[in-house]
């Protein structure tokens, strides 16, 4: 049918849809902090404009008929951007507000994201906290959907027509189209298992100690937030000769350390998962999931200099493979445990990692929406499973932000952990003193 495209799910995807097992969705987000003299009602309007320029905001995942491949992304026909969007005037402390938003499921018959509005903030400011299922983007294309907000602001898109959705003979043309493919790429399948058998370490395999910091999670969550000048942590970094996503996972390693052994359960090692993206950047109109796994061991035996070397050596072996090559490992092995309805026992007894870092690298001048900067920006990402505590990491306009995500029932010690981040980052980077702000 002329004017038709197929836009399927990617196995990267379908690997957030199996994830998607326990008391916690899989779902992702922010916080964005306006100044005095936001006004609610344009920033609401900012957020509709915007989807107009994204796509996925207005489509959502279909089911196919048998044979005809993935699912596939249709236009909602009876999308309207205000049942997306509302407005709140804050009673309470927005940190916890905002991590209940995140971890309430978003309704499943309508494209799977939602924006609140935060009115009533100390000082006059304003906030929105953008929530979405993690089938609609990684982290990567999470930053290119708050670009996009801004860039509505300015520039209002026309919203463009939608194809067709797809018939079930064209379906069938193109799910036989791409096994073709996928028959003439076998060749470099070896390859592709080789760089995500570097990129996970399974050389050298070994279950994480056992602490803790990993047992079985409910369904609330409690944030607290770390922030620290950008500037002096990525210089820190470089007279060690490691990067600031080494930086802060030693930071983390170290904190997490002295968390466990406060609790009297000394811990030589720790073992960090971080998401590698296959991706550097993107656009709003290219999002979905192209995301890997890379486990670090972070050494909590030796000295913090020694520490962040170690960490910053083993990561750049890793990087020698292709970024995000792990999903070719990761997607079809949990995939297999969600149809054989073992993921979730799975998550919930694993012993791979102790603990989450999802570092990205926002944008250096500030966004405006409506007109007004955004502050500040807060990362927010769910672990399922018994991940009792997890960190989202976010550079944007000089500052360093880190996101620590907990099980309140698990964690009462959340307040002990954020104060030893701030200590172990202060003291990488040569600094008296962090600032953190629990929820």
């Amino acid at each position: 049918m002329a004017g038709t495209w197929v836009d399927r799910a990617s196995a990267d995807d379908l690997m957030a849809l199996a994830a998607d097992r326990g008391p916690v969705p899989m779902q992702v987000g922010a916080l964005l902090l306006l100044g005095a003299g936001a006004d609610a009602g344009a920033v609401a309007a900012a957020v509709g404009a915007a989807c107009g320029w994204v796509p996925r905001l207005r489509q959502r995942l279909v089911r196919t008929p048998p044979g005809c491949g993935r699912p596939v992304w249709v236009e909602d026909a009876g999308f309207r951007a205000e049942r997306h969007v509302r407005r709140v005037t804050l009673t309470g402390d927005l940190l916890e507000l905002t991590a209940a938003l995140v971890t309430t499921p978003l309704p499943r018959d309508r494209p799977l994201w939602a924006a609140v509005v935060v009115e009533g903030l100390p000082g006059g400011g304003v906030a929105l906290v953008l929530v979405m299922h993690h089938v609609v983007s990684d982290g990567v294309g999470g930053l290119a959907v708050l670009g996009a907000l801004a860039d509505a602001t300015q520039h209002p898109p026309a919203r463009a027509g939608h194809p067709a959705r797809p018939t079930t003979r064209v379906l069938l043309r193109d799910a036989w189209t791409a096994r073709a493919a996928a028959v003439r790429r076998m060749p470099l399948a070896g390859r592709r298992v080789a760089a995500a058998a570097t990129e996970l370490g399974l050389q050298r395999v070994r279950l994480a100690a056992r602490t803790s910091l990993n047992v079985r999670t409910g369904p609330r969550r409690r944030l607290l937030v770390v922030s620290v000048p950008l500037a002096g942590v990525r210089a820190a970094a470089h007279q060690h000769g490691a990067t600031v996503n080494d930086e802060v996972v030693s930071a983390i390693g170290g904190a997490l350390g002295d968390l466990v052994a406060a609790r009297g359960e000394p811990l030589a090692e720790l073992v960090v998962s971080v998401p590698v993206s296959a991706r550097t950047q993107t656009s709003a109109s290219q999002l979905g999931n192209q995301v890997g796994a890379m486990p670090v061991t972070v050494d909590l035996r030796a000295d913090r200099a020694e520490r962040l070397r170690r960490v910053a050596a083993l990561t750049a072996a890793r990087r020698a493979a292709q970024r995000g090559g792990s999903a070719a490992l990761l997607v079809p092995a949990f995939r297999l445990l969600a149809t054989l309805g073992l993921f979730r026992l799975f998550v919930d007894h694993q012993r791979l990692v102790h603990t989450f870092v999802s570092d990205l690298r926002g944008p250096v001048e500030r966004w405006a929406i409506a007109g007004v900067p955004v502050e500040a920006v807060v990362p927010v990402a769910p672990t399922p499973g018994n991940v009792t505590v997890s960190f989202g990491v976010l550079s944007y306009a000089g500052t360093l932000a880190v996101a620590v995500l907990a099980d309140p029932e698990r964690v009462p010690d959340l307040d002990v952990l954020g104060a030893a981040l701030a200590r172990e980052l202060d003291a990488l980077a040569g600094r008296d003193a962090g600032s953190a702000g629990g929820g």
